[in-house]
């Protein structure tokens, strides 16, 4: 299986960044990190491994990317309102360097964006706010709302909300969206979340997943038994799923 390590000075983000390149062609699929992770996580949790047959087989290209989410999101010293600043460097990072580079490398005119917990969340919302550079989007045991508290998930941003925080909230600005086209865009991606009975984001997905429905965008809910919200559960989604 081919196995690329790429790392370069993001102008975006003032900053180093990596990641890891597995398979020589297929769709492109920008593989977001869980919570705090790093590019590296799903190739150590065996993630990958699962994922050799289709890579193997030139079906799929997966770039595992690195996060930014302890400067931006879990960075308490900042201000929310610098936290999704932080976050929409990190977006711009995404769609102008990463995608550029995976354009060069192995063009395809739509990528896939998947992603385990906060990783689903990054994959969903980057899809759904430009969905014409995407043709799929994969959420495992996601939240779709940074600013709900659930047991152990804080709200993101202590209380604070501003225009930024809307819209990159997929289950508060979905129910609201009226724009045509944009409407027409999502009934283009193929959408997918996947997430556990008693996962504490089952609500959230089935109240994002309701509200596409509602919009007449087609999108699939799977239900796994118990939590599933840990590595050896994602290993069997991702073949199935991604």
């Amino acid at each position: 299986m081919n196995r690329e390590y790429h790392k370069w000075f993001s102008p975006h983000l003032q900053r180093d960044m990596e990641l890891l390149i597995f398979g020589h062609t297929g769709d492109p699929v920008l593989f977001f990190p869980t919570r705090t992770a790093h590019f590296f996580d799903y190739e150590d949790w065996g993630v990958i491994e699962a994922l050799r047959r289709k890579i193997e087989a030139g079906s799929i290209q997966v770039w595992c990317l690195d996060s930014v989410d302890k400067d931006s999101f879990y960075s308490k010293e900042l201000h929310p309102a610098e936290r999704i600043l932080r976050h929409l460097q990190f977006e711009k990072y995404v769609i102008e360097e990463v995608l550029s580079r995976v354009q060069e490398k192995n063009p395809h005119p739509t990528v896939v964006a998947a992603g385990c917990s906060l990783g689903a969340w990054h994959a969903v919302n980057l899809a759904f706010k430009y969905p014409y550079l995407f043709h799929k989007a994969v959420g495992l045991s996601g939240r779709y709302d940074l600013t709900i508290s659930l047991e152990h998930f804080g709200d993101l941003f202590d209380g604070y909300r501003d225009e930024n925080i809307y819209y990159n909230t997929p289950s508060q600005f979905i129910p609201n969206l009226h724009h045509p086209d944009w409407i027409a865009a999502l009934k283009a991606l193929e959408i997918i979340f996947v997430v556990g009975e008693k996962d504490v984001f089952m609500e959230n997905n089935q109240a994002l997943s309701n509200a596409l429905w509602a919009k007449g965008i087609w999108n699939a809910l799977h239900l796994w038994d118990g939590e599933s919200h840990k590595a050896r559960y994602w290993r069997h989604m991702v073949q199935l799923y991604l």
